[in-house]
């Protein structure tokens, strides 16, 4: 059976038998789509892949700590600026703000 390795919400990889429904940059901390234009031109042009991340959903993406992309995401970034915008300094009530905004 094939295995897929994805990020855990503690920002571990673990293996999982399911692909992962989001994309991630794990120099930047940023997830999206696995479509997003942004990621595929860097990934054309032979850049990215080494630090190409997978997560379950976007619930495991905030857990550990990655924010939405500006690209494909905006909507989610917009709201992720929003909550760090109320929180200031402290990234984990951003993070719990954030979640709240998201609905989760």
């Amino acid at each position: 059976m094939k295995t897929y390795t994805l990020i855990g919400p503690d920002g571990k990889p673990y293996e999982s038998p399911q692909k992962g429904t989001l994309g991630g940059y794990k120099a930047k901390k940023i997830y999206g789509r696995l479509d997003c234009p942004s990621a595929l031109s860097y990934i054309a042009k032979g850049q990215y892949v080494q630090h190409r991340v997978f997560f379950a959903d976007e619930l495991t993406a905030i857990e550990a700590n990655y924010r939405p992309c500006s690209r494909c995401m905006n909507d989610r970034y917009k709201l992720w600026k929003q909550a760090e915008a109320q929180a200031g300094d402290d990234k984990e009530q951003a993070k719990k703000i954030y979640r709240s905004l998201c609905g989760y």
